[in-house]
């Protein structure tokens, strides 16, 4: 049976299976894009390739609805949400269309007032890429990746989560009525196998992955064995500090919004709320009865599996000693939302990452102690800052082992702003104009005239 199935997680039900990759599907898929990276990607101009993409953004919001439904159904997302992530996607490739070009121009180097001639950057592209996507954000995850690529004249071969195949179908289908040419970007729905292959196929320039860090270590080990650039963007445990505020509700309220955004499936979530100790009590009150309010409405994770797996989570770190309240019990693919407390580092749960809406929450002394606990993870991807002191806000944003730190402000993702983490988090950037840099030959060219 094919691994590229849609089951409705509301429902159980399969909807659709299509069929995995032939051998000479992905041997055409490689070819196309090779070919497409050494035409149109080395010979197309900045401002044509910026018009294709300015058309991909268009087409996301006209077929909104559309996309929006498409996700629902694959993975659960919460309508609203689904909706605000077509929407971002297409800001995204917009981003990149309107700033590309100033982005690609070539950058003089400054060689001193004694050396002859002149020295310049030039950016060209690498190739033909293979992003590998996860089902957690179908659109904006490929938006990410895409959209500054094609802008540079790379293209893409997309293998996308094995839950998303008709995501990906639509994705396909926009970038040909965009009018990119053959091979420009090509959805593969390849197996495990065949992702291998093609990492090391000397057609290939680079690799891109979100997803586990296991998925993220096969990757980089293949890709290292052939010398071919990755990016990976990987887990996280973000954690959310809380030091001071004067106003509790709406710190509260911020954070139950960075625990149950996309239903808590997100890498850069707030997933351990470190909380001074003369806060903790009315914190820990107050956001537990905000997550759990939150039930009523809660929609399913991606699968039952993933489901499950986040049950054996907390179930083990109660019986390790930590405390759950919970708004109920699962059902199927339905996680109810739930805040531990009581962990301790000798847990399991203390370094793992909870993927679906349950909170952890540790009372610390002190500034000291909570840049102590938001450090000891193996994770370094996002990181929120709440303080009424600016001074205190940047010496911890200063010391937090992350890529990113957020100060008094939560989904505040935008796409001129980088993504991207730390230690076991991965490596590279997304989004803003190091989006732009990743893959890319930043080519010098020295004369002496």
């Amino acid at each position: 049976m094919s691994m590229y199935v849609v089951t409705d997680p509301a429902t159980g039900e399969v909807l659709e299976t299509f069929p995995e990759a032939t051998a000479e599907q992905i041997e055409a898929a490689l070819a196309s894009s090779a070919q497409a990276a050494a035409g149109w990607g080395r010979s197309s101009t900045a401002d044509e390739r910026a018009a294709l993409v300015h058309k991909v953004a268009d087409l996301h919001r006209e077929r909104r609805e559309e996309l929006a439904q498409i996700i629902v159904t694959e993975m659960g997302k919460p309508m609203e949400d689904a909706l605000g992530e077509v929407d971002f996607s297409a800001d995204i490739y917009d981003y990149y269309a309107d700033h590309g070009p100033a982005q690609l121009a070539d950058e003089s180097v400054d060689l001193g007032p004694d050396a002859e001639g002149t020295a310049i950057v030039r950016r060209a592209p690498l190739g033909a890429l293979l992003g590998i996507m996860p089902w957690n954000f179908p659109y904006y995850q490929v938006a990410r990746f895409a959209g500054p690529n094609l802008m540079v004249g790379n293209t893409i071969i997309l293998k996308h989560a094995p839950q998303c195949p008709r995501s990906a179908a639509a994705l396909q289908q926009m970038f040909d009525d965009a009018g990119f040419p053959a091979g420009a970007y090509v959805n593969v729905y390849a197996t495990n196998e065949q992702v291998a292959d093609m990492i090391a196929d000397p057609r290939i320039a680079g690799v891109s992955l979100t997803g586990s860090e296991r998925a993220g270590a096969a990757v980089a080990e293949i890709a290292g064995r052939n010398l071919k650039k990755v990016v990976l963007e990987l887990g996280g445990a973000d954690p959310f500090i809380v030091l001071s505020t004067d106003d509790l509700d709406a710190v509260v309220d911020a954070a139950a919004s960075a625990r149950l955004d996309n239903t808590g499936q997100a890498c850069n979530a707030a997933k351990r709320f470190v909380v001074v100790e003369d806060l903790y009590d009315e914190f820990t009150a107050k956001f537990t009865a905000k997550v759990l309010a939150a039930g009523e409405g809660i929609t399913p994770l991606s699968s039952e599996t993933a489901a499950r797996n986040l049950e054996k989570q907390v179930q083990a770190a109660v019986a390790e000693g930590a405390s759950l309240a919970s708004a109920g019990e699962r059902n199927g693919a339905f996680f109810p939302p739930g805040v531990l407390t009581g962990i301790t580092p000798d847990s399991d749960a203390y370094h793992q990452e909870l993927f679906g809406p349950v909170a952890m929450v540790f009372k610390v002394a002190d500034e000291e102690e909570a840049v102590s606990v938001a450090n000891d993870t193996p994770f370094g991807l996002g990181s929120y800052v709440f303080t009424t002191d600016a001074d205190q806000a940047a010496r911890v944003a200063d010391r937090i082992e992350a890529g990113m730190v957020y100060i008094n402000g939560v989904l505040m993702d935008q796409a001129e702003i980088p993504f991207g983490g730390v230690k076991r988090s991965g490596f590279g950037r997304e989004l803003g104009r190091f989006g732009m840099e990743e893959f890319v030959n930043k080519k010098l060219i020295r004369s002496r005239t």
